[in-house]
């Protein structure tokens, strides 16, 4: 499967740039788009420079991690990266990817449940890892996710989990659009993150307005029954308030936070064919996607969702398909967000093509080449790529005016 080896330099949760190790995302993604081999070596060596030598392997502590008071006492410390990782690539060594993935993070023990949560905490990364290893079936990769997962601060689970018990007590779903417009409609909870706040979903929407958020994250729910509808759901209303949250008359560009949440939705359905995972076990990080989500959209002022400036969008290109939007994108000189959003962009279009009827869904049809449209040109625009907490008027200020032709 693989060998257990030191390499000299490693895939770390953070680098010392305070950047995120995005090699093994971008690579994939632009693979699967179609670059060719010259491509893929350019965009790897443009951004292995923020790679950093792994630490410090702590052996006597890589064997007792099989102690699960040990493995507990350990998660949230960075410092115990290597030796989480060596843990995870030894375990899978051992008995495989599939088996490792049940019993660390979804058997519902204390030990699983404390990686699951971490794996939605640093706006999703953990779980994006994961899901590149599941999809491209590379066990390194998963081993990695599990790492990152494990020194990762859990204070996201508490959330989780007080809305899972919640939850448990509604007895029908309402529908991820419908709590989308009750948050924004909540003057509570839709100010309760402040511009200086550190995090704005811990230390603004979940210290200021916890109950609230319990309160309307409860209210969607995933059945056994509707597993694919679901991720079809969860998926559009990612992108809904991903590409709805504009502000003219400035640029259009895509939220930061939000885009997270609409580059993780392709792995659910990755997860939903995964023979070795139970029902149970899906629909459970389905859910665990659709409460974060809500708590994302609330965290950055719930600002509105503006459909007519996807609708009424002109592309720079109006001439390019798909094809054209990914040519573009893997010439894009990035870290890979933006080729990760554009193909998330098209496989949500595929999988909500059977929902274009349903209300449930406000994104369809020809909203998805639109965006697609804007996510290229938006990046390939002036200023900075990504804003960042679009519902906050400080967000845009260094954001120019549209030209009068594109009001």
């Amino acid at each position: 499967m693989f060998v257990h080896s030191e390499p000299a330099r490693q895939s770390i949760p953070r680098a010392e740039s305070n950047q995120l190790d995005h090699i093994a995302h971008h690579i994939p993604t632009i693979f699967a788009l179609g670059a060719s081999p010259s491509a893929i070596k350019k965009h790897y060596e443009n951004n292995k420079s923020y790679q950093r030598p792994s630490e410090t392997l702590h052996h006597d502590l890589v064997r007792d991690l099989h102690d699960p008071a040990i493995f507990l006492k350990h998660l949230g410390q960075e410092a115990y990266h290597h030796d989480y990782l060596a843990f995870f690539q030894d375990e899978i060594n051992c008995k495989g990817h599939e088996a490792v993935i049940n019993d660390y993070m979804l058997k519902g023990d204390e030990r699983a449940d404390a990686i699951l949560v971490r794996m939605y905490a640093g706006f999703l990364h953990p779980i994006i890892h994961l899901g590149f290893g599941v999809e491209f079936n590379q066990p390194a990769i998963i081993a990695e996710a599990l790492a990152q997962a494990a020194v990762h601060d859990g204070w996201i689970g508490t959330f989780l989990l007080e809305v899972e018990h919640a939850s448990s007590k509604i007895p029908h779903s309402k529908s991820l659009v419908e709590i989308l417009d009750q948050i924004r409609a909540d003057p509570k909870l839709r100010m309760a993150a402040h511009w200086d706040d550190g995090n704005k979903i811990r230390d603004g929407t979940l210290a200021r307005a916890p109950d609230k958020m319990i309160k309307y994250a409860a209210q969607w729910k995933v059945g056994l029954d509707e597993l694919e509808a679901k991720a079809a759901e969860m998926t559009n209303a990612a992108v809904y308030f991903t590409g709805g949250a504009q502000h003219p008359p400035k640029q259009i560009k895509f939220d930061f936070y939000y885009m997270h949440c609409v580059n993780s939705s392709i792995f659910f359905s990755s997860f939903l064919k995964q023979a070795w995972m139970i029902p149970e076990h899906k629909a459970r990080l389905l859910r665990f996607k659709g409460w974060l989500d809500l708590a994302m959209y609330a965290s950055r002022r719930a600002p509105d969702l503006l459909l007519d400036e996807i609708v009424n969008y002109r592309p720079k290109s109006p001439k390019d398909s798909w094809d054209g939007i990914f040519k573009r994108v893997i010439e894009h000189e990035d870290d890979g967000h933006a080729s990760k959003l554009v193909r998330a962009l098209k496989h949500g279009e595929e999988i909500c093509k059977p929902y274009n009827d349903n209300p449930r869904f406000r994104i369809k049809e020809d909203m998805w080449l639109r965006l697609g449209h804007m996510a290229i040109d938006s990046v390939e625009d002036s200023g900075e790529p990504w804003v960042r907490s679009a519902g906050f008027e400080e967000a845009w200020e260094k954001y120019e005016d549209r030209p009068k032709a594109q009001l």
